[in-house]
Formats: structure tokens, C-alpha cells, sequence
């Protein structure tokens, strides 16, 4: 706690710096204007509510600073909310961290961070690629388990489209083009059908760009990316105590997204005079795969939300359907280990289902208020991936003198494999919940909430394994069945869980707020899918994760409600938590000879803690400014895992007796800095009847060292400006540059060299090279926007 109090102190004393420097100016302009902070209203509760009233640490973005500030996906949305990281490194895969509590997506457990599309509850992957026409996202921090029904140990992400206005027309049209082939067309239009009881909303995207703007060596592609998508909304309100809204989305995704490495490359060797690459530093930006990467996403969301003011309560409904299909074709030797063999991977993933939730809220003029909530979702779809993979060997097996080095593919003496995985799967997750709020005097009330959770999991695995055979080895042709699970064996969880929390808040004013709150959630354990060797049930089966949270926070309005300030300190346990650990190498015989590798899920204990400030200040007409800062210390506390130890030659090592290493680890749980500060500002200057402005957006984070990766990252200032003419008839051009500085950071790195093994443990092909995600490098751009 006295880590957090001393980076509470540190973030406090930057804060009242830029009060400091807001100060004068405030006195300088009292006289001329009352303009006060509009009360920012968000649904972070399921009930609308100030930011103010809400017990718990809330960021949020609204449709116009998206706009504003050229935000073009949700990944972006990061630069406003320190401590948050949204990644994608292979294009296939969309990962939110936040609080320092980080989830790998292949890991077959729930995300760490839920997403809920219009108070729906969608992957990450099917809503990340298409940002447009948004009224507001919201990032709720900290452990989510009563208020929705998913729960969650670290927060969630909230993303309410714009509805239709059932009294005007209106709509915007907006244009960005940037360099490096990039551009982004979006409009939208709202029509009263009836006026004040039927409208509809229509509204279409098209956006192209470079992705992580990496080039293949061998083809000369470049990745790219490209999104279309539309969507039509209608909004029905018979009476004024009754209004529903049904939006339909498409969403089609195409992206070829190489993966970027950086590293020496290989030397020639007998029977593998191939090289992997040449030598490429980060700032080339260049990919060695010899295969594909390619990958789709077409999707279909349909939302429905429907609200019944009865008086003394309120009748809610949420909820809606989806259809996704998500195809992926790429190399599975990202590095190259082996030249002139594609270990082709081809994943298509279809997942459909229905997601529901009704709730009736009291609404009593008393001091006791409460809700109760059902829900259900149930998610369907088999996941089929087919590999064409290859065991390979030494050069001793031919009796050739010297070093055993691995002979190469291009001589064709290696087995090819065939390996096919079919996994069909189904999720239901089924909640009541309730909440009772007591309002115990002017100031002070309590709420308390829980949530009753039933999970079921089935899934079936059907894996086969094909080869022609390599008569030179001994190697007959045959097809096998995968010794994990028989071919129609089925797999079934059932898990029952109790969620909730409760908070504290005493209202000193109308214009400060301080709060208590604690919170709970859990996660059941997945089951590994897909390994081809029987493993013990401590490699292959992890145990739920639970979850506790305490947070104590302060959201106040000073100086006449021209300064806002927020801020939180918070505690968290979680107890085996989930986290996976990618290309570890296992001995199924435990007799320390390799027999292949696989990314292991396992349990660990954490203990995160941490501190987060915000400020939005008004220091006069002219100027805006909001200031954020996020230090959180996220940490496994004496987990066991399993890894890859290394000799001193760098040869893997597995103990005699053990499936795999296991390494004890006590370093943090994500690969994030502990610290981030986020800063925007803009500042306007009358010209006739049109306002000119200058926009900046600053993100900040340092290095650090990480143990997993035994990589030092750098720090990453990021810099981008805008400057432009506003109109008051509605019409806005802007100029920006986006990483004014150019600064190219590693962000992600892998935690070893690729390596591709043979028979014999001893002998690898190793491509010299690590995979890295680098930050997007220095863009230029002009956007056009006309409001109506």
C-alpha cells in the first residue's frame, strides 16, 4: 500500500501542477463567461447517471472526441485511457489489458475484459475493426460481476451507436486520407418517419490501410487491411413511457497482416544451405514467412433494447443475435525456421447464438430501491483447423560424418503430416441478479448486488493425423487417430458461481463525491484443445479463477465546475488466475527427449494495485484540456509455469520425470509498463465566423524490463497534432500528423528465437529471428467532415 500512496502522490502532484497553470487563467476569464462542465452521463450501471454518482473508476469517450480526434477503431480509444492496452499482432486476434491484467484469446477462457456492443455482449474481434457513427464508449474498471451478465476480472468496454432522432433529419459525412495508401469514408443519416414516434438511422463505412505497415521479403506484399460496413437502425416510441431500438450491422474484414521480426537470420549449414532471412532491424519493418497471412471476418449483429417506464418501475430488455464466420490461412513458422517448407495453417471459426437480458428497476421516491435482472446466452459454432505440418531430422540418420545439423526441406526427406482438428463447441451462460440500494441519509447511501451464474461448456474433438509415409526413415503411410480424445468423444462443464459487490458513497456535495467499493467475479477453467499426446490433467486442465477488488475514489467539480478531478486506489486478489504461455516444449515420455510444443494454459495467484487520476479542465472559452494517468503493478505471487530453460549452447532442457520445465514467477502478468499518462488539449482562435484550431493528443509510457522476454522496452512518447477550420454551419477540415516524433517502439516481443525441432532433441532449425508488434510509425493526414 505505501507503493500506491507514493505514485498516488507523484500522479497527485502533477495534477495540482495543472491546476497551478490552469488557475490564472481561470481568474482572468471568470468575469467574462459562466460556462461550467456539461454533467457527462453514462450507463456504466445499466441506468443512466452522471460520471459523478458512479462508484467506480469510468473512462469515457464520446462520438464527438472520436471524431475530433481522427479515432478510426477501438484500438485507438487507448490513447485516452491510460492503462488500458488494445493489441492485434497477427491481425487474427483482438486483446484487451487493462489494469494490468492481460488475456491471450486462444486460451478458450472468457476475456479479462467483456465487450457489449449496444449492451450486447460480442467478441472483441467481431467489433474492434469498425468504428463509426458512435454516440459514446465507456471502460469500466475493475472486476465486473453484477451490473451485466458476463463476469469479469478486470473491466469492460462499452460501445453505444448513435440512435435515430425521431424529430429532425440529420447526419454528417466524413473523409480522412493519409499517406501510406491509407483512407477512411464514413456517413450517416437520421429521418423521422413520424415524427416523435418512428425514425430511422442509416449509416456506412469503408476504411483502407497498411495495417502494421509491414513488408514480405519474399513476395513484397505489404500487409494491408480493409473494413466495410453498414448499418441501419430503428427507433420506435409509441408513448413517452415506451421506446425500443433495433440496429442491424454488417461488417465484412479482409487483411493480409504479416508478422514483423527483427534478429540476425540463420548461417547456412550442411544439408540446410537455406537462410532464413538476412539480418532486419525494427525500423525495416519486414516479415520472412514464405506462406500466407490471411485473414476474414464477416459478421452480422442484430441488437434490440426496449425500455417500459411503468411508473414506480422500469422494465428493460437487452439483448441480440450474432453470426460471425472468421477464416484465417497463415505460416505457423512466422520466422522462417525452416526455408522452402510453409507450415500452412488454414482456421475457419463460426460461432452463432442469442444473447437476452430483462430487467425491472424500482423506481421509488423512498430510500430503498432495488433491481432484479435473468439473462441468457447461448453461443454455438465449430471451430475446424487443418495444418500441413512436417516431422523432421537429423543428418546423422543418413550417416553422414560431422555435426548433426537438420537436413533441410528443399532435399524432401522429411514426413509430412497432415493434422485435421474439428471442435465443435457450445456456451451457455445463464444468471438471476439483483441489487437493493439504500439511501441511508442526504448524503450517504450503500448498494449491494449479486449475481447467481450457471455455465455449461460441450465441446467435441474430432483430430486426425494423415501421412503419406517416409519409407527411407521407416516411416509407413497411415492415418491416425489423436491419443488425446478418441474421435466422437464428447467433453461437458458444468460450473455454478456467486458474483457481486457492493460500495459506499457519501456526497460531500453536489460537486464532490467519495466512494468504497469492493467487487467479485470468476472465470472457469478451459480445457486444452487440440494436443496430440496424452498430458496430465495439470498441463491440460486449469481451475477457476476468482476474483476480489477493493477501490476507494473521489470525483469532484472545482473552480466554479471549470476543473473536474477524478481518482481511485484500488487492491485486487485474484486466486489462479488464468494466463497461458506460448511454444513450450513437452516430453510426453518424460524421459527429457522433445517430443513437440504447445501453448499451455496454467493457474496462477496474483495481486494487483495501483492508482488512476483524471483531469478535464475548461481554463478559459478558448481552451480544453483533459489529463490522465494510469500506474498499476500487476503480479503473479509464486506462480509455478511451465517454460523453456535453456543451456548454455541454447539447447532446451526438460528435467527426466517431467512433462515439462517449470519456472516460478513473480514478474508481472502483462507485457505493459506500469505507468501511462494520456493528454489531449485543443485551442481555438476566432477567424470572422469560423473558429480555427489546434488539437493535440500526447501518450506517454516508459520503458521497463521484462522478465519473460529478457527484453528491455523502450519508452514511447507519442505525439499527434491536428490543425484546422471549424464552421458554425457544420462543416470541419483538419490537416494531422500522427507520430510526430516517428518514434518505432517494440511493444511485443516473443520470448525466445523461432525454433523448428527434429527427431532428436539436440538438433534445431533456428531462424535467428524474434516476432515483434512495433508501434505504427509517423502518418500524415486530412480529414473532412460535414455535420447536417
Amino acid at each position: 500500500m505505501r507503493n500506491i500512496m507514493s505514485v498516488a502522490q507523484r500522479i497527485g502532484l502533477c495534477a495540482t501542477t495543472a491546476v497551478a497553470l490552469c488557475a490564472p487563467a481561470y481568474a482572468q476569464t471568470k468575469q467574462q463567461t459562466e460556462l461550467t462542465f456539461d454533467d457527462i452521463v453514462v450507463t456504466a450501471t445499466r441506468q443512466s447517471q452522471r460520471l459523478q454518482d458512479v462508484p467506480m473508476a469510468v473512462d469515457v469517450t464520446t462520438g464527438e472526441q472520436i471524431t475530433r480526434l481522427s479515432i478510426l477503431n477501438v484500438s485507438d480509444i487507448q490513447q485516452l485511457s491510460p492503462g488500458l492496452q488494445i493489441t492485434n499482432t497477427t491481425g487474427r486476434n483482438n486483446t484487451a489489458t487493462l489494469r494490468g491484467i492481460s488475456f491471450d484469446p486462444d486460451s478458450g477462457a472468457f476475456p479479462a475484459v467483456e465487450v457489449y456492443f449496444n449492451e450486447m455482449s460480442v467478441n472483441a474481434q467481431q467489433t474492434f475493426a469498425a468504428l463509426y457513427d458512435i454516440a459514446q464508449i465507456e471502460v469500466l474498471r475493475g472486476p465486473q460481476g453484477s451490473t451485466r451478465g458476463k463476469t469479469a476480472p478486470a473491466g469492460a468496454i462499452t460501445i453505444a451507436t448513435r440512435r435515430p432522432d425521431l424529430n429532425e433529419v440529420n447526419g454528417y459525412v466524413q473523409g480522412t486520407a493519409a499517406t501510406r495508401d491509407a483512407y477512411n469514408l464514413q456517413a450517416a443519416v437520421s429521418i423521422p418517419l413520424k415524427s416523435d414516434v418512428l425514425a430511422v438511422r442509416a449509416a456506412v463505412l469503408t476504411d483502407k490501410n497498411r495495417a502494421n505497415h509491414v513488408r514480405n521479403i519474399h513476395t513484397g506484399e505489404r500487409s494491408r487491411s480493409e473494413t466495410k460496413s453498414g448499418r441501419l437502425s430503428v427507433a420506435y416510441e409509441p408513448s413517452p413511457d415506451f421506446r425500443t431500438d433495433v440496429v442491424y450491422q454488417y461488417l465484412d474484414v479482409d487483411s493480409r497482416v504479416f508478422q514483423q521480426v527483427v534478429g540476425t537470420g540463420n548461417q547456412p549449414r550442411l544439408l540446410d544451405p537455406s537462410r532464413s532471412g538476412p539480418a532486419i532491424d525494427v525500423d525495416d519493418r519486414l516479415s520472412v514467412t514464405e506462406g500466407p497471412a490471411h485473414f476474414k471476418n464477416r459478421s452480422h449483429f442484430l441488437t434490440l433494447n426496449a425500455s417500459w417506464d411503468l411508473g414506480t418501475h422500469e422494465l428493460a430488455f437487452s439483448g441480440g443475435y450474432v453470426d460471425t464466420k472468421l477464416r484465417a490461412r497463415r505460416d505457423y513458422d512466422p520466422t522462417n525456421a525452416v526455408p522452402d517448407f510453409i507450415n500452412l495453417q488454414d482456421t475457419d471459426t463460426r460461432y452463432d447464438g442469442l444473447t437476452g437480458e430483462l430487467r425491472l428497476a424500482s423506481r421509488f421516491a423512498g430510500p430503498i430501491n432495488y433491481t432484479v435482472s435473468a439473462y441468457r446466452s447461448a453461443i454455438s459454432g465449430p471451430t475446424a483447423v487443418s495444418q500441413q505440418s512436417a516431422t523432421f531430422f537429423p543428418s546423422t540418420l543418413l550417416g553422414l560424418p560431422g555435426p548433426a545439423t537438420p537436413i533441410a526441406a528443399s532435399t524432401g526427406l522429411f514426413l509430412p503430416l497432415d493434422i485435421t482438428t474439428t471442435v465443435p463447441i457450445k456456451n451457455v451462460t445463464e444468471s438471476i441478479a439483483g441489487s437493493l440500494e439504500f439511501q441511508l441519509t442526504d448524503k450517504l447511501r450503500a448498494e449491494v448486488a449479486a449475481r447467481y451464474n450457471w455455465l455449461r461448456s460441450n465441446f467435441q474433438t474430432y483430430l486426425t493425423v494423415n501421412t503419406p509415409g517416409l519409407p527411407l526413415f521407416g516411416v509407413p503411410a497411415g492415418t491416425m487417430i489423436g491419443p488425446d480424445l478418441p474421435s466422437n468423444a464428447k467433453t461437458a462443464h458444468r460450473f455454478k458461481a456467486l458474483t457481486g459487490g457492493g460500495s459506499i458513497v457519501y456526497e460531500a456535495s453536489p460537486d464532490v463525491t467519495t466512494y468504497l467499493s469492493y467487487g467479485h467475479s470468476y472465470r472457469f477453467g478451459p480445457v486444452a484443445v487440440g494436443l496430440t499426446d496424452p498430458l496430465s490433467a495439470d498441463l491440460t486442465q486449469t481451475d477457476d479463477e476468482t476474483s476480489d477488488s477493493v477501490e476507494l475514489g473521489i470525483k469532484s467539480k472545482l473552480l466554479d465546475r471549470r476543473l473536474s478531478l477524478n481518482a481511485a486506489l484500488f487492491y485486487q486478489k485474484i486466486n489462479n488466475y488464468i494466463s497461458r504461455v506460448p511454444q513450450v516444449y513437452y516430453s510426453a515420455n518424460r524421459d527429457g527427449a522433445i517430443t513437440s510444443s504447445f501453448d499451455f494454459n496454467f493457474n496462477g495467484d496474483v495481486k494487483s494495485k495501483g492508482a488512476e487520476i483524471s483531469l478535464s479542465a475548461t481554463p478559459t472559452d478558448n481552451w480544453d484540456l483533459d489529463v490522465a494517468a494510469s500506474y498499476v503493478d500487476a503480479r503473479y505471487d509464486n506462480a509455478s509455469a511451465p517454460c523453456n530453460v535453456f543451456d548454455a549452447s541454447g539447447k532446451i532442457i526438460i528435467p527426466v520425470g517431467q512433462e515439462t520445465a517449470r519456472c516460478t514467477r513473480d514478474d508481472r502478468i502483462a507485457e505493459a509498463p506500469r505507468f501511462s499518462l494520456s493528454a489531449n488539449t485543443e485551442y481555438r482562435v476566432p477567424v470572422g465566423t469560423n473558429d480555427a484550431f489546434v488539437r493535440a493528443l500526447l501518450t506517454y509510457q516508459p520503458g521497463f524490463n521484462s522478465d519473460l522476454a529478457q527484453f528491455k522496452y523502450s519508452s514511447l512518447t507519442n505525439l499527434n497534432i491536428f490543425i484546422g477550420l471549424r464552421s458554425e454551419n457544420g462543416w470541419e477540415i483538419s490537416g494531422f500528423v500522427k507520430n510526430v516524433f516517428n518514434q518505432e517502439r517494440i511493444r511485443s516481443i516473443s520470448s525466445s528465437i523461432g525454433q523448428v525441432g527434429t527427431v532428436d532433441p539436440d538438433v534445431v532449425f533456428s531462424s535467428g529471428y524474434r516476432t515483434v508488434s512495433v508501434s505504427a510509425p509517423r502518418e500524415f493526414g486530412l480529414t473532412a467532415t460535414l455535420n447536417f
